[in-house]
């Protein structure tokens, strides 16, 4: 698969993602968060309002940091297809 097909999957999970209207368990959540942020370089902190989420999702990063951007791309896409193929 090419870096440019690999986006184009990619893109397609993530809007699967934000069209789904039903809560994801948290794990998956926390999965789906630091796979997106590891494939889309962004570093930035946590933002929530309850310092325990932030300590979850700085966690999950911390878990990822060894991934390439395209590693944590496959990552995200095998998750989102496993969930809708499994979770519901």
């Amino acid at each position: 698969m090419t870096d440019e097909e690999l986006e184009i999957e990619f893109q397609n999970a993530v809007e699967c993602v934000n069209a789904y209207t039903q809560p994801f368990p948290a794990d998956v959540l926390l999965n789906l968060y630091a796979y997106y942020k590891k494939a889309t370089n962004n570093y930035s902190r946590p933002s929530s309002k309850k310092a325990i989420i932030n300590a979850f999702k700085t966690n999950a990063l911390f878990q990822v940091k060894d991934l390439t951007q395209n590693e944590a791309k496959r990552l995200y896409i095998d998750l989102v297809n496993k969930y809708f193929l499994y979770g519901k």
